[in-house]
């Protein structure tokens, strides 16, 4: 089912449960444990309606439906007209001028070790790396916000419509591009494979092309150079003069198991490439690698001086 059906359905059970005599509860409710993402919908539909109720119930009630002896309230014979001409008014008020441009987001994500394509319906997509989440939007495939994690954007690109990505504070802007962006807590790293981005479209204007980078950090906005974009997609990871404490952070998402740092050592930098397919149940090797010692703690990999 596509998305569009499952809010027309939305549509559809918002409506009915808002007339006061609706007694199909026991259904409704199915519709909603059928589907995690029914209740979303089902929330935004009530929403809409709340927004537009005040809106509809002002337009007038055909005369010719209401009868002289008929003491309600407008409000409740309004409800009563009937439901077929009830949804047809919030589909022509709600529908077209409120419900298709509302914004309507929704999260994808993945666990540690995980990879996963999102395919968006202008023909873009985007590539989650493990331990990952992006929330994007059914109203507007052109917007995506980083929550936290890194990604790789691969879109198509219209001037008209160009594709702005948020990362925390951070704001990029496409001009036809293949970008990598990580977030994590109080840093935002955006590296470019092809075509170009615009970091900070609105202040700084710091325009990245292939083989460029710029991190966004505690308000600064520095450029670097970038290599192998992307690499983590065929289990590379590399690195330059990058401090252990990244390299960590970014093994754990790629590992699908927690690798730590002691604090000691977490500033330590290193340069090189780590193919994760070759290492992911041999800490030892990961120790050769990186000069360090590797102990085994639980599920975790912690590494620590190995002098």
């Amino acid at each position: 089912m596509t998305g569009r059906q499952i809010d027309e359905q939305a549509l559809e059970w918002a409506i009915r449960s808002a007339d006061p005599l609706f007694d199909d509860w026991d259904g409704l409710t199915a519709w909603l444990e059928a589907d995690p993402g029914h209740h979303d919908r089902y929330d935004e539909a009530m929403t809409a309606m709340a927004e537009a109720r005040d809106r509809v119930a002002a337009m007038p009630v055909p005369t010719a439906l209401v009868a002289a002896n008929d003491e309600r309230p407008v409000r409740h014979r309004f409800w009563r007209w009937g439901g077929s001409a009830v949804a047809a008014m919030l589909v022509a008020v709600v529908g077209v001028s409120v419900w298709n441009e509302r914004s309507q987001p929704y999260a994808v994500e993945t666990a540690p070790g995980e990879q996963r394509t999102v395919q968006l319906a202008d023909g873009s997509e985007v590539v989650l790396a493990g331990g990952s989440r992006v929330t994007l939007d059914r109203a507007d495939t052109r917007i995506a916000s980083v929550d936290h994690g890194e990604m790789l954007f691969r879109v198509r690109h219209d001037a008209a419509h160009p594709f702005r990505v948020t990362a925390g504070d951070t704001q990029m802007v496409d001009l036809g591009t293949v970008f990598d962006v990580t977030h994590d807590p109080g840093r935002t790293r955006i590296a470019v494979a092809e075509g170009a981005v615009m970091v900070d479209p609105d202040g700084a204007k710091l325009r990245l092309d292939p083989g460029q980078a710029a991190v966004a950090s505690g308000g600064e906005l520095l450029r670097q150079p970038a290599t192998d974009v992307g690499g983590w997609r065929e289990g590379r990871l590399t690195f330059d003069n990058a401090p252990l404490s990244d390299v960590a952070r970014d093994l754990t998402r790629q590992l699908g198991r927690t690798v730590r740092v002691d604090p000691a050592l977490a500033d330590r930098s290193f340069s090189g490439t780590i193919d994760i397919r070759s290492l992911r149940d041999d800490p030892a090797r990961l120790g050769r690698l990186l000069g360090v010692s590797v102990r085994v703690d639980g599920k975790a990999w912690v590494l620590g001086d190995n002098r």
